[in-house]
């Protein structure tokens, strides 16, 4: 396993749209033990693909609540959404900077696993947030520019 380089909001490949995953293999497999360890070594909830420079229909995320429990998702189609939510959203490819982004409250997603299993997830508040953020850098879509405004600093540290 290795960190891969996360790749900031003005690299072009971040604004792509991604091409399915068609082989499950070791090559697969190698990019998805480096995204989870590069996702663990940032403290991020979600990483996709496109953020280390690979243009597949692929992310991660961390649904552990007090340890990690990374979930690869693999093709994904978000199912459903229902609800709505309204609050601050950051990106690893956007660091130091949060932005007002409206998203569902929940979301279900189906996928498959790295050996081509589909499964089904489903996730509510920051969770199915992440869903939603990570299947958007699939289409080529940053979140800032989804977002309404970015917050202030003020703002962010409560003053």
């Amino acid at each position: 396993m290795g960190l891969r380089k996360i790749l900031t909001d003005k690299d072009p490949a971040l604004h792509k749209v991604c091409k399915p995953v068609t082989a499950f293999d070791n090559k697969l497999h190698k990019l998805l033990d480096d995204m989870a360890e590069t996702l663990i070594d940032s403290g991020g909830v979600g990483l996709a693909a496109p953020q280390v420079g690979i243009l597949r229909r692929v992310f991660l995320v961390d649904m552990g609540e007090d340890a990690p429990e990374i979930v690869e998702f693999i093709n994904p189609e978000i199912l459903e959404t229902d609800g709505e939510q309204y609050g601050p959203e950051g990106c690893l490819s956007v660091p130091g900077k949060y932005g007002l982004v409206k998203r569902p409250y929940y979301a279900k997603v189906r996928a498959q696993d790295r050996d081509g299993e589909w499964f089904e997830a489903e996730g509510e508040e920051l969770i199915g947030r992440c869903f939603c953020h990570e299947y958007d850098h699939l289409d080529g879509i940053v979140y800032t520019e989804v977002m309404d405004r970015f917050l202030t600093d003020e703002e962010l540290n409560g003053d």
